[in-house]
């Protein structure tokens, strides 16, 4: 049984600091992992504008904020200039596809991803996320061939892109087994992996015991595995001890720890069913997120 680990990078600090003890983790436990990077500039202090959104500031008491991300990183985009990462990080990235990880495309500009495109049209949601792709490639010499949106936010123009742009899948939805996404009966052409588990940050201060309660979702996994994300700034910092403990866990009962690519791969002898994509909230999240709705049938 496979179990993917899907990292978000969302962050200057995240990447800096958050990124090579994930990479050195994961070799100690055999372990795969696919990277997904934020490439254009960090904007994390524009955050701010979601305090607004119902479960936003409760979700910030809850993880703190401050204490994973740093109050330099919550001033960028306000007091502080917003670093470039794809530029003052190249060398880490390269670093991680040269150990042997899977590397795809997070956004270009995370916090304006993920405060505004759910209502943008499609030119603004083509120049980011052509932006990004250029970056990617100006980065590794390659164009990327995964793609998982900030925050699982999308719109139906960005979702037409994962398909323009060449994507051989795509992790931006949550649900529960790999689909063809389907948008007013239009059929896109890039599968998606979605996140089938909740979150670490989803999960602190909800549940006694996150890293026990991800591990006994975990029982009765489904035919086609699972897909899990972390977080560079979380899983890979103040949240690394938690995340070792999980992948124990998933270890002794018996999972085969993937990158996305790997858990593809080996789906390929599989028909992937046609699912809406709905807009919904879940639990320990704020707003509404890109979610594997019911099953299309022409």
């Amino acid at each position: 049984m496979k179990l993917a680990l899907k990292i978000d990078v969302d962050t200057y600090r995240g990447t800096r600091e958050g990124v090579m003890p994930l990479v050195s983790l994961l070799q100690q436990m055999g372990a795969q992992a696919t990277f997904l990077f934020s490439l254009g500039k960090d904007h994390t202090g524009w955050a701010i504008k979601r305090a607004f959104k119902p479960g936003f500031m409760k979700k910030v008491s809850r993880t703190s904020v401050l204490e994973h991300y740093g109050l330099k990183t919550l001033l960028y985009g306000t007091l502080l200039p917003g670093p470039d990462i794809g530029r003052r990080c190249t060398e880490i990235m390269r670093k991680v596809r040269s150990e042997g990880f899977e590397t795809g495309i997070h956004t270009w500009d995370h916090v304006k991803w993920q405060n505004n495109v759910a209502d943008k049209e499609a030119a603004w949601t083509a120049h980011e996320m052509k932006s990004a792709a250029k970056r990617f490639e100006d980065v590794f010499d390659e164009p990327a061939h995964v793609h998982g949106a900030a925050g699982w936010q999308m719109n139906p123009h960005a979702f037409r892109l994962t398909q323009q742009l060449g994507f051989r899948y795509a992790s931006d939805t949550r649900g529960k087994s790999p689909f063809i996404p389907v948008q007013n009966a239009e059929i896109i052409a890039c599968p998606q992996l979605p996140t089938t588990l909740p979150t670490l940050d989803e999960l602190i201060g909800n549940v006694e015991d996150p890293a026990g309660h991800l591990l006994g979702l975990c029982e009765n996994p489904p035919e086609t595995g699972h897909v899990y994300t972390l977080h560079a700034e979380l899983e890979g910092m103040k949240l690394i001890g938690l995340f070792e403990k999980l992948l124990h866990g998933w270890k002794e009962r018996g999972f085969e720890l993937v990158s996305l690519e790997q858990y593809f791969e080996s789906l390929q002898d599989k028909d992937f069913p046609r699912h809406e994509i709905v807009y919904e909230e879940i639990p320990g999240r704020a707003g509404n997120l890109a979610m594997q709705g019911s099953e299309f049938l022409v």
